[in-house]
């Protein structure tokens, strides 16, 4: 039976974490009502214990970051912090879309070590953006196949990495972008076992390696909020090389992903996406695109299954429930191929499961996400993150 690890590495956490909420809001909503009912009538105010509450967790929300906690036998015990904040960048912009910064670092006492920085800026009256992503990392990758294979073992190997990507954006007409990607990539210290079949395949990219990239990207965006769409579609398309002379590895990526939303009713949402990536040329293996993940193919270890090609998609429906909450449920499908002309019907794995969302930024609709993945077979993933998956 094949279970993903990364649940035994988040499960702790949520437990922790909704007892703790759960708990904090039950104590303050008790407290707020004995305050409200020993006033007079004359003297309440229009909002509700909760909504106060509620309104006093933002604020500091935005200002402090969100402590990390979790346990598996293969990291120890996990410590860190996570950020989150959708802002916008200029009073006197009011036009522009708000921006977004987020940031997690986690350290565990076995040497492992996560430490991420992303950003939406977004400026001069919505005319550029800037998505950027920084990461180093520490820590085991599950890979089950470089193909579209999934076995009863996992292999555990460890990579280290050092990550900048980023992509520019300039509006040239309405809703329509073009710009410039880039990639630094940075693979060093990766440790297989010597019966690894990344070893025994001689595998490109075992002795790690910088690869350089830049090139082209096309973006539509009409969606009414980056963060938490209720309508409108974004179709983003991205073609990178990476030449010999930059590295160690002459190869060119491709990926192209489409989103669309749609409010059946007011407070529910249908949402879309399909996605593919491809890779050509001499690929280091920790290049290749890879399935899984907390976005996509939620349930799947994010690398696990990985090739030359990807094909995945994904419909979600977002429910509002009550006040801050929300839950969702989603069903998905993915392959990866060493070709499209592979691809086929019968070869995709499937991806489904429930989640729940807590808005912690009321002016910017944004949540934060549980979301439980399963697939077939006993495959089990939970997620904890900010903004939607897509």
């Amino acid at each position: 039976m094949v279970k993903n690890k990364e649940t035994t590495h988040h499960l702790k956490p949520l437990l922790f974490l909704i007892f703790f909420l759960v708990g904090v809001l039950a104590f303050a909503q008790a407290q707020t009502d004995t305050k409200k009912d020993s006033l007079p009538a004359t003297k309440k105010d229009s909002l509700s214990g909760f909504d106060k509450f509620n309104k006093k967790g933002e604020a500091l929300f935005k200002i402090l970051p969100v402590p990390i906690y979790s346990y598996s036998p293969e990291a120890g015990n996990i410590f860190g912090l996570a950020k989150f904040n959708v802002l916008n960048l200029s009073k006197k912009d009011t036009i522009s879309k708000p921006s977004k910064l987020s940031g997690v670092f986690t350290a565990s006492t076995l040497g492992r070590i996560n430490a991420s920085i992303a950003t939406q800026l977004v400026f001069d009256e919505n005319r550029y953006v800037v998505i950027s992503y920084v990461n180093y990392k520490k820590e085991p990758e599950y890979i089950w196949d470089i193909g579209n294979t999934i076995t009863d073992d996992p292999e555990q190997d460890i990579v280290e990495r050092f990550v900048f990507a980023g992509t520019a954006l300039r509006l040239v007409k309405k809703n329509f972008y073009v710009g410039i990607p880039f990639d630094v990539s940075d693979y060093f210290n990766i440790q297989t076992d010597s019966t690894s079949f990344l070893v025994t395949d001689s595998v490109t990219g075992l002795s790690g390696g910088t690869s350089v990239g830049t090139g082209l990207a096309a973006a539509f965006d009409s969606r009414d909020n980056r963060y938490n769409p209720t309508l409108g579609a974004y179709i983003i398309g991205t073609a990178l090389f990476y030449p010999g002379g930059w590295g160690p590895y002459p190869f060119s990526k491709f990926s192209l992903d489409a989103r669309k939303y749609h409010s059946i009713w007011p407070g529910t949402i249908i949402a879309g996406q399909a996605t593919t990536s491809y890779a050509n040329g001499v690929v280091p293996f920790y290049e290749l695109p890879e399935m899984g993940g907390d976005s996509q193919m939620r349930g799947y270890y994010e690398g696990g299954l990985r090739d030359n090609v990807l094909v995945d998609a994904q419909v979600e429906l977002r429910q509002h429930i009550w006040n801050i909450f929300g839950i969702v449920g989603w069903f998905g499908i993915g392959q990866v191929q060493n070709s499209y002309s592979q691809v086929a019907l019968q070869q995709f794995h499937l991806s489904y499961g429930p989640g729940l969302r807590i808005m912690v930024d009321s002016k910017h609709k944004t949540n934060l996400r549980f979301d439980f993945g399963f697939g077939p077979n006993g495959i089990k993933g939970f997620y904890v993150n900010f903004g939607e998956a897509f």
